[in-house]
């Protein structure tokens, strides 16, 4: 797919110096640019580069003006970072500008789906599945019975979504996560043996959360597990049963949230965060990379350290843990000078 800098500049809303005409079809950074390649320059740091990069086009800030020669066509813009942005999703909306069923697939009885549907090829959709206007269902995906899908969803290749979860618009689930997987409910038995304990809830996802992936959401044991709008889930992420995530909070890979605990709305949680199961975290909690949750946090708390405390009292003390060999040492010559 090729674009004009003049066609750019008019989505931009830029101004063309050079060759509008120049035509791209990929993008690069300014330093490894290309023939035929469309870059940006928005920090000071790289100007030198904008006189020997190969790029075609660079989007730059109308402030802009060259001290050297340059061979590259200019789009003069506002903000040469905030519209390559804007290119960016613009670019990522026209890749995934797709509709149709690809077969072999397979739509189960009493399916009801909207406008512009892309189903790709090997999906199964279960029974009285509902899907909204705009959704895209990458190949060999699975959704269950009686799930409700909202509008302008995306599921990219090999996600699995279980019976009864409910997700509302603008979502996104990237490949091998799954939704809706039991809930890891056993109970002991006097032989030594596990009874499984039936997880009949389901799982549910309101509007514009961004799951990426290999991640899982366990349904809940009865009721929902919930995770609230605009919250987005990196890589690599387990979401217990019954575990609600309350909006706009952002969790990085690797953290496990053990069942029950309830995760307040505007938190950042790192990667590697354990949480234990039945804890409260109030609103706007930042919790530092491979922290350790065992107790409840209230709002506005920032912690750090397994077990979790004040990130203030960590860094402080940190400096004595890794200083601890030498006290040790000080502390017995001490007791030798004092016998």
């Amino acid at each position: 797919m090729k674009f004009t800098a003049a066609q750019i500049a008019g989505i931009l809303e830029g101004e063309v110096v050079g060759n509008p005409e120049a035509e791209v079809f990929k993008l690069s950074k300014i330093e490894e640019g290309t023939e035929g390649s469309l870059t940006f320059l928005a920090n000071p740091k790289y100007t030198n580069y904008i006189y020997s990069t190969k790029a075609t086009v660079t989007i730059v800030n109308s402030t802009f003006e060259p001290e050297q020669e340059i061979t590259t066509t200019l789009i003069k813009v506002e903000d040469a970072y905030k519209s390559f942005s804007k290119l960016l999703e613009y670019y990522n909306q026209v890749k995934l500008m797709k509709s149709g069923i690809e077969q072999p697939s397979v739509i189960s009885d009493g399916v009801t789906y909207g406008s512009d549907l892309y189903l790709g090829s090997f999906c199964y959709i279960g029974k009285n599945v509902t899907i909204g206007n705009n959704v895209k269902i990458y190949p060999n995906s699975f959704i269950g019975d009686n799930v409700t899908i909202g509008d302008d969803c995306v599921f990219f290749a090999g996600v699995r979504i279980y019976s009864e979860t409910v997700i509302g618009n603008r979502c996104t689930i990237h490949s091998g996560t799954i939704i809706g997987s039991d809930g890891f409910g056993f109970a002991p038995q006097e032989d030594g043996t596990y009874a499984k304990v039936p997880q009949i809830g389901n799982v549910i996802i309101e509007d514009d959360v961004e799951i990426g992936a290999c991640t899982t959401v366990d349904r809940a044991t009865l009721g929902s597990t919930i995770i609230r709008k605009g919250v987005k889930l990196d890589n690599h992420i387990q979401v217990a049963h019954n575990v609600e995530i309350g909006e706009n909070t952002v969790i990085a890979a690797q953290t496990g949230i053990a069942g029950t605990t309830k995760i307040g709305k505007n938190c950042l949680i790192g990667g590697q965060v354990g949480f234990a199961g039945h804890l409260v975290i109030g609103d706007g909690v930042k919790i530092q990379a491979q922290s350790g949750i065992g107790k409840n946090l209230e709002a506005g708390e920032v912690v750090q350290g397994s077990p979790a405390f004040n990130y203030g009292d960590f860094a402080k003390s940190f400096v004595h843990f890794r200083n601890l060999p030498k006290i040790v040492t000080e502390i017995e010559e001490l007791k030798n000078k004092i016998k």
